[in-house]
């Protein structure tokens, strides 16, 4: 499968997927326990590539959360999917 996706647009989707994410609080807490960032180290590594595909790879990992980020930021699951593939090869 081809990814056109580029490098930019691949942080932004992460970063309105991380939004998403920080927007509930059982779902930023769940985030957090899962990744094991605390809130002080996620401001610290909040544009690193790896904490960013971090962010597309926990909503994947639960597909219910992949699809109301989708809807609520307006990307398609494929993009951040493909987001999170561009962000993996730069970390």
């Amino acid at each position: 499968m081809r990814n056109d996706t580029k490098p930019d647009d691949a942080v932004a989707r992460a970063l309105d997927a991380l939004t998403f994410v920080l927007n509930d609080p059982l779902r930023a807490e769940r985030f957090l326990g899962t990744t094991g960032l605390t809130p002080d180290n996620l401001r610290e590594y909040l544009t690193d590539p790896s904490t960013l595909a971090a962010t597309l790879s926990f909503l994947e990992a639960h597909e219910p959360d992949l699809i109301a980020c989708a809807e609520s930021t307006g990307h398609s699951p494929e993009s951040l999917v493909a987001a999170r593939q561009v962000l993996e090869q730069r970390a």
